[in-house]
């Protein structure tokens, strides 16, 4: 999607132009494969994209990537790019020749285009962070006033929005379970990579791209790192399940038809080569976005050209593939290269290389030790460990050749890391550069402590001390920041404390991550018996009243059921009546999004004791007075430990 000039496909006349010139793209690249000479295959190179996140003092998306990005150009600084949000940014390496220090060389190049940024938007009051899904983030952060304001974005949102038609429910079941309409397609953007490029020489696609699809479960497994998302533990690799949904335009139908999103692992086994995968891409996914084409692609290859192939680009960076395929043309020459796209971002530099050399290693060499991937395992077991991998991380058991079942630290650590290592010292790489990267591998994988382990673990631990959500979650993505300015990789890291939340503050918080969500309801019919129990049992003050669909109709407080109970005893009675007979009807609420100060001065200005939080007319949660009292327990604490700070200083 780093074409400028693409835009939204929006009449049947437009898609037919486009889908013509993409066509004659295909036939164009079918000649160039059969021709062969077109193709570089000498230098092997490797390259990288790197995207970040842009957080504030307290740790939260901070969509200032425009005013970034022009404080590093007007600097001279190169190789830095938009991303979909304005809380992100993304980086392009130099591609490098796939043999001696270019591992320790990506890592240096890397960290010094890091330092670039890091110290821009130190200056502007905020920071970096490399993560798979930010932990901190907010549904309200993904409202389209962060879309980054640029014609290819927009246009996407315009294409997704079209072919889905409505809003969808996000799913994503794990140690927790989100359940959450969405209505914008800016989702996608809680989503940041580290994606890596291996050039192929096409006479090897068909048995490197089978490679890539068959290493994908097992190299994941050890890199997982994106646990989290709004405030829910899902899968060890959340990315997974998030991206397909985020951009997924099929609708359900009546019948059992097979249809695939556009975030794909594959249907099969390459068998023929790259022509056939784009074939397939063009057959199975409608054109949503198209381009001004002035290309004259078999004008460019009579007379000797390569041609850039614009069209297919564009269509291609609609469909994304987990391993995707990739033509470009550098210097005047074609080539073909595999795009990883399944590394997180982070959660070091270090960490990152390391993932990235692990898999090339496998890249380089695992042809020589299965040359007959599709004779010997069935796609849908690849595709499994994929999915199995993206859920449980190292705690994942595989299927592998001849029917085992193999525990994927076993095979890491037995197997794949002296195959990687063999690749490695096959394509010249440096043997400290080997040494130093894949040790990483298999010390984080013996520790068991991936990104994942690590956020969950400490996510634990300060829900255990009493922590809110949001304070843990503020205090995991600050640790996190602390710990990459440190470099060392993550099976090396220590406990997340709340003591280094140096800038946070109350008023920054918004409903949203202060409310309580796990609420017990009553219905207005609901006898009164039921709520006096409901109220006993769950040790809860007020009960919110909702319909069938989820409308707030009313509040029912303790106060309220014990007066009932008392005039019932005081007169000898029997407690009757319905909920309907008691509630207060049409209850004063609160926006999620709107701030824990409005919050506060609504409920002493109208001397209540909670507010219901609503959204679209639907209750979402509750604001009570032991919310307050946690956020000023958490304010006094970290006053407390600033005095203290101080203190030493002086």
């Amino acid at each position: 999607m780093g074409e400028s000039r693409v835009k939204l496909a929006d009449s049947q006349d437009e898609v037919q132009r486009f889908m013509k010139y993409v066509l004659k793209d295909l036939r164009a690249l079918d000649r160039m494969l059969r021709e062969e000479e077109w193709f570089e295959t000498d230098p092997i190179r490797i390259g990288a994209e790197q995207e970040l996140c842009l957080v504030d003092q307290q740790a939260k998306a901070w969509p200032r990537a425009m005013e970034i990005l022009d404080k590093l150009n007007s600097r001279g600084a190169e190789g830095f790019t938009t991303e979909f949000a304005k809380f992100n940014l993304e980086i392009n390496l130099t591609p490098l020749a796939f043999s001696g220090d270019c591992l320790s060389q990506m890592e240096r190049n890397l960290q010094h285009q890091l330092d670039e940024v890091r110290s821009v938007a130190r200056e502007m009051g905020g920071d970096i962070l490399l993560t798979g899904i930010l932990p901190t983030i907010r549904k309200m952060d993904i409202d389209l006033k962060n879309l980054t304001p640029l014609q290819r974005y927009r246009a996407l949102c315009q294409a997704i929005n079209k072919l889905r038609s409505e809003n969808f429910d996000l799913r994503i079941q794990g140690m927790d379970e989100l359940l959450m309409k969405i209505d914008s397609p800016l989702l996608e953007a809680c989503n940041t990579g580290f994606q890596v490029h291996l050039q192929i020489d096409p006479q090897d696609f068909v048995s490197k791209y089978n490679v890539a699809q068959l290493i994908t479960g097992p190299v994941l497994a050890g890199a997982v790192g994106s646990p989290i998302l709004f405030g829910k533990r899902l899968w060890n690799e959340t990315r997974i399940a998030l991206f397909q949904q985020s951009v997924d335009t099929r609708t359900v139908g009546d019948h059992l038809r097979d249809s695939s999103p556009r975030v794909t692992f594959g249907n099969e086994w390459v068998k023929e080569g790259i022509l056939e995968i784009f074939q397939e891409d063009t057959a199975r996914y409608r054109v949503m976005l198209s381009s001004e084409v002035d290309e004259d692609v078999e004008k460019m290859l009579d007379e000797g050209q390569p041609p850039a192939l614009h069209a297919l680009q564009v269509h291609n960076g609609t469909i994304y593939r987990w391993n995707r395929p990739c033509y470009g043309v550098i210097d005047g020459r074609a080539h073909l290269r595999i795009e990883n796209r399944m590394l997180p971002s982070g959660p070091t530099v270090t960490d990152e290389v390391a993932n990235s050399a692990f898999w090339l290693g496998l890249m380089n060499k695992m042809d020589d030790y299965y040359p007959d991937i599709p004779e010997k395992m069935d796609f849908d077991d690849a595709r499994l460990n994929f999915v199995a991998a993206s859920k449980m991380g190292l705690d994942t058991k595989l299927r592998w050749f001849d029917d085992q079942r193999v525990n994927v630290v076993d095979l890491i650590t037995g197997e794949l890391l002296p195959i990687a290592r063999e690749g490695l010292q096959e394509a010249g790489i440096d043997e400290s550069d080997i040494t130093d990267y894949l040790s990483i591998i298999e010390s984080r994988v013996r520790s068991g402590q991936t990104a994942s382990h690590w956020m969950l673990g400490n996510y634990a631990a300060l829900m255990k001390e009493n922590e809110s959500r949001e304070h843990a979650l503020a205090a995991i993505t600050t640790a996190m920041i602390k710990n990459q300015k440190k470099g060392e990789p993550v099976h090396k890291w220590g406990r997340a404390r709340i003591e280094d939340l140096k800038h946070w503050k109350p008023s920054s918080l918004i409903v949203e991550e202060f409310m309580t969500t796990d609420l017990f309801t009553a219905q207005k019919d609901d006898i009164l018996e039921f709520v006096a129990n409901l109220i006993y049992w769950q040790g809860v003050q007020y009960v919110p009243v909702e319909d069938d669909k989820k409308h707030l109709v009313g509040l029912v407080t303790m106060r309220m059921v014990f007066n009932e109970y008392s005039q019932a005893v005081n007169h000898e009675e029997e407690v009757a009546g319905s909920v309907a007979d008691i509630m207060i009807r049409n209850p004063i609420t609160i926006h999620p999004e709107a701030s824990i100060i409005e919050a506060m001065e609504i409920m002493e200005s109208q001397q209540i004791g909670c507010l219901p939080v609503v959204k679209n007319n639907q209750l979402v949660g509750m604001i009570t007075e032991q919310n307050y009292m946690k956020i000023a327990a958490r304010l006094l604490k970290a006053l407390h430990s600033n005095s203290d700070e101080e203190a030493d200083n002086s």
